[in-house]
Parts: C-alpha cells; sequence; structure tokens
C-alpha cells in the first residue's frame, strides 16, 4: 500500500471524531475514567430541557449534569470544569429570571401554562446543576482534610428545592412544556 493512501484512509477513519469535539481555550476534558462526556457550553440553548412534555426532568437534568461524571472520584475534576458547570447553572438561572419570568407573565392560556411546565424543567436543571458542582466541592474538600460543613448545609439546602421541583415536573407528566425564547449571556465574573 502507498503511504498516500494510508495516509488518507487515517485522516478519513481519524479526522470526524477529531473535528467533532468541541475546542475549548480554557476548558480542560475529563479523564477518559469519565463514562459520559460532559461539554461545557455557553450557548444555554443546547443544553436547555424546557422543551417538550414534563415528567422527565430530572433524566434530562442528569444528562447534561451528572451521568458525564459516572465512575469519576468527584474530588478529582479540575477547577476549569468546576468553572464550566458554574456557568452553565447560572446561565439555566438567568434564563429563569431574564427570560421564563417576563414570558410567562405576558402569556396566557396555554402558553402561559407550558412556560410554567418549562420554566419547573429549567428549575431542575438548574438545581442539579448547583448540586453537582457542591458535591464535587465537598468530595475535593474532604481530599484536602478542610471542613465542608457549610458545604454540606448548602447540599441539603438545594438538594431540598431540587427534589421539591422534581415531584413537581413527574406531577405535570405529559404536559406540554415550552423553552422561553431569547438568549442569555455568561456573566462577567
Amino acid at each position: 500500500m502507498r503511504p498516500q493512501t494510508i495516509l488518507v484512509s487515517f485522516l478519513a477513519f481519524a479526522a470526524p471524531s477529531v473535528l467533532s469535539r468541541p475546542i475549548w481555550a480554557s476548558w480542560k476534558h475529563l479523564p477518559a475514567r469519565a463514562t459520559g462526556t460532559f461539554v461545557p457550553t455557553t450557548d444555554y440553548s443546547t443544553f436547555q430541557i424546557s422543551s417538550g412534555v414534563a415528567g422527565k426532568a430530572q433524566d434530562e437534568a442528569n444528562a447534561v449534569f451528572v451521568e458525564p461524571f459516572t465512575g469519576v472520584d468527584l474530588s478529582t475534576i479540575d477547577s476549569a470544569t468546576v468553572s464550566a458547570l458554574n456557568v452553565m447553572r447560572e446561565l439555566a438561572e438567568d434564563a429563569e429570571t431574564e427570560l421564563f419570568n417576563p414570558q410567562i407573565a405576558a402569556a396566557s392560556g396555554a402558553d402561559a401554562a407550558a412556560l410554567s411546565v418549562g420554566k419547573i424543567k429549567n428549575k431542575v436543571l438548574k438545581l442539579t446543576g448547583e448540586v453537582q458542582v457542591l458535591k464535587i466541592k465537598i468530595a475535593q474538600g474532604k481530599a484536602a482534610g478542610k471542613d465542608t460543613s457549610s458545604d454540606e448545609s448548602s447540599l441539603t439546602e438545594e438538594q431540598g428545592k431540587l427534589t421539591k421541583n422534581i415531584a413537581t415536573d413527574v406531577k405535570s407528566a405529559g404536559k406540554p412544556s415550552k423553552a422561553a425564547s431569547g438568549t442569555v449571556s455568561p456573566r462577567s465574573n
């Protein structure tokens, strides 16, 4: 086989997998032991879960924030990944206040109902991100021998809110859910 043929064959196989992965200037990819792939993004529309129907928000939010870390020692998550998780959680939080709240106030009937269901799904997304970040902080703090009682208290509080919103989503199972229109931008810290 000629070298050109080998090179073309290799590029045809390797290039799509390399090019299909986003390249982030400051965010690192997870260690190979992760069972999923965490894809950090600053585009809320690419990870929002409010479209569709109610009832499975917990599964949808876990697919974004939890499943990529299955099998990973949370104490080993790098700071860039934690930062990316925080940015995504903040985007979901800002979508609630900047998009959902005013659109629900301006809507009526079925549209308002679908946006309200979407807002609950968004709350599940936001809180799942918050809980995951707190779990990582606790794991890292314990690994470093630090006092994690403050983070553990916050985790209990946020987990309570998450449980309440998951129950609301499940109670609305099958109802139409609508994402708020518009965009939110990452906060400048």
